[in-house]
């Protein structure tokens, strides 16, 4: 009898540790590439919602803003940081993605993105117009800073044929090797100023931003009102004396439609719970409240997010 008492103790204990397990939510989460904000931002969330949310793991990989929204819309992801301006494409349905998103949802808004076009200084680049016939480094094709920089070249009557070479990196840190080395004279990028990759090329080359045009600026805003004027103040950069004008949109968090509420809820009570730490990573979170997080930026609010905000009187 003992024997089987024991039997029938082990057998309810193995039966109690199976919904411990199942309770457990793995997730991944899409970050950017290497020398930008998004890969240590990225880990700061991991660490606080893994803390705060029991059973809750996340793996994070790699990414770039629109592959970001299609892995997050595919399913290959379940979180995912984006670009505003181009996930409201990817929600119309423009190009360059093959169809509406309809997976996509916003978790909150965290901080302005900057364009941002560094010239060396002796390749005598001082406007768009000037990029012809010189070489290029930017990021692959599909990425947020790839569709721009292609844009750009476009509204100012180029292609990536007028120029010398352009080169395709998915990590900062090799577009400022090519840029150091001379190989490249000129970077496009998308991220937070100052950006830690455009430090690392200030501190071995003399280089420039390229500032925004108002006739680029215009033409660009009439295709997506998601883009806007932002300014990089004077100082950001070393040898920097004056304020530059360029193109800006903002960082944002996506979710899949399809997590389930109470988790989305909780990562947003989370986050907003947590600013001061998320801004020791990216400076330019600090001050975001409730309010700024849920700001309609044309993406459809996930129904956990939205129970946060109206909680938290945000909306």
């Amino acid at each position: 009898m003992q024997f089987k008492s024991t039997l029938m103790t082990a057998a309810l204990a193995a039966a109690l540790t199976v919904p411990v397990a199942a309770s457990a939510q793995q997730v991944t989460l899409m970050t950017g590439p290497q020398g930008g904000s998004w890969i240590p931002l990225g880990g700061a969330l991991k660490g606080m919602w893994e803390k705060s949310i029991p059973g809750l793991q996340i793996q994070m990989t790699p990414g770039a803003g629109i592959a970001n929204v299609r892995g997050v819309d595919e399913g290959k992801a379940q979180i995912g940081f984006a670009n505003s301006a181009t996930t409201v494409d990817g929600i119309a349905g423009r190009a360059p993605y093959p169809k509406k998103v309809t997976k996509v949802c916003q978790l909150a808004n965290l901080y302005p993105q900057y364009f941002q076009v560094v010239a060396l200084a002796d390749a005598k680049i001082n406007s768009f117009a000037d990029m012809k016939g010189k070489s290029l480094v930017t990021q692959p094709k599909g990425n947020t800073g790839e569709i721009l920089t292609a844009t750009v070249l476009s509204l100012n009557g180029m292609s990536y044929q007028s120029l010398a070479k352009a080169n395709f990196q998915a990590a900062y840190t090799d577009a400022v090797a090519l840029m150091k080395d001379g190989h490249a004279q000129v970077f496009t990028l998308g991220t937070t100023a100052p950006a830690s990759a455009v430090m690392d090329l200030a501190s071995a080359r003399d280089v420039h931003l390229v500032p925004v045009d108002d006739k680029t600026m215009a033409a660009l805003k009439n295709m997506n009102p998601g883009y806007n004027r932002l300014m990089i103040k004077a100082g950001t950069y070393p040898k920097q004396d004056k304020d530059v004008p360029v193109i800006g949109y903002s960082t944002h968090l996506i979710v899949s439609c399809d997590l389930p509420e109470d988790t989305v809820y909780k990562m947003a009570k989370v986050m907003a719970a947590n600013i001061d730490t998320l801004s020791a990573v990216v400076k330019s979170i600090t001050g975001v409240t409730p309010k700024d997080m849920a700001v309609d930026i044309g993406v459809p609010l996930h129904k956990g997010a939205l129970k946060f905000y109206k909680e938290a009187g945000a909306i």
